[in-house]
């Protein structure tokens, strides 16, 4: 649908907002992965994941509501910006890892490569992985789409991410168990309690992708089925 150019100021901002949540995200992830934690909520399992997964959902949650608002193209173009700011960021943190730490420095070399010395590797396993499942979950978020005729959003935004969440947390773990970052004894674990944790968080999102899509449809004056142009 072509919006008038006030309407189109604002669907770009949108856009643009939406993209910078999904590459804060993103790098986010692959600076804290170091950090595992524990969390019981159903009380017969426990998770055992990396820090890292939290604000990796909401990579997908942006690109489904990037799908849906303004199209596929669109959210390609995000997830080839996210794969730039990632490798700028890591180049950034590399350089500062080589960088001695003066004497008075509050965060020594020893503590700054404890941290951020596996980044390299993080990111180089993620990339790989997020490059495929992202553009898996965009493809079969467009597929969905159309067999659904634009109705049953629910069951594009899960099936879409559900699928794609397998793929990477498999990649990535996989090639973090590689390169020797983790043991390959925890694989299996980590890819269940990953992909598990995923698969909830975009059940529990999808009233939020209906709710922020509902809303900005309505803001731009857009139908059901309507998609930004550009």
């Amino acid at each position: 649908m072509q919006l008038t150019p006030e309407k189109q100021k604002q669907a770009d901002l949108i856009y643009l907002i939406l993209a910078g949540i999904f590459i804060a995200s993103l790098v986010t992830c692959n600076l804290i992965f170091q950090k595992f934690f524990t969390w019981s909520p159903f009380g017969w399992y426990t998770f055992e994941i990396s820090v890292g997964i939290l604000p990796y959902p909401i990579t997908f949650l942006v690109t489904d509501l990037i799908s849906e608002i303004y199209g596929a193209k669109r959210a390609n173009r995000v997830v080839v910006a996210g794969l730039v700011a990632s490798v700028f960021v890591l180049g950034v943190v590399t350089l500062a890892n080589f960088a001695p730490a003066a004497s008075w420095s509050p965060v020594q070399d020893s503590e700054f490569s404890k941290v951020f010395g596996l980044t390299t590797v993080s990111v180089s396993a993620s990339m790989a992985a997020y490059l495929a499942a992202q553009f898996i979950d965009i493809r079969m978020f467009h597929f969905w789409k159309r067999l659904t005729k634009g109705k049953h959003l629910w069951l594009r935004n899960n099936f879409s991410t559900m699928t794609s969440q397998l793929v990477d947390t498999t990649l990535v773990v996989g090639l973090l168990c590689s390169v020797g970052a983790i043991d390959w004894a925890r694989f299996g674990d980590l890819v269940f309690a990953g992909w598990l944790f995923k698969a909830i968080v975009a059940a529990l999102d999808t009233p939020v992708l209906y709710a922020t899509t509902y809303g900005i449809r309505q803001y731009l004056g857009l139908k059901a089925t309507d998609e930004v142009q550009f």
